[in-house]
């Protein structure tokens, strides 16, 4: 819509706004404008920051789900590791 304003509008509408305002009151609303848009910004990257997190956490649970838990006797002990129970885990017996 811009595009199709010529100069001399874009003027007139200046002026318009100048008049309604007045000069006083125009770098105010400037100002509060822009601490507007400075918040409005930093709560949209704190919400992105906060959506990336949680779905790293949730790739980090279903990551842990799909390898089950073993206990070793010793470190290096290999051979007496088993695996762990989780809460509400049932087991099965062959």
């Amino acid at each position: 819509m811009i595009g199709n304003l010529r100069p001399m509008e874009i003027v007139l509408i200046l002026l318009v706004v100048l008049l309604l305002f007045g000069a006083k009151k125009l770098p105010d609303m400037a100002r509060s404008l822009g601490k507007s848009a400075r918040i409005l910004k930093s709560e949209a990257k704190a919400m992105k920051k906060e959506s990336e997190n949680e779905a790293a956490a949730q790739q980090d649970a279903s990551a842990q789900q799909a390898a089950p838990r073993t206990i070793q006797a010793a470190p290096g002990d290999v051979t007496s590791s088993r695996p762990v129970n989780e809460p509400g885990q049932q087991t099965t017996k062959n």
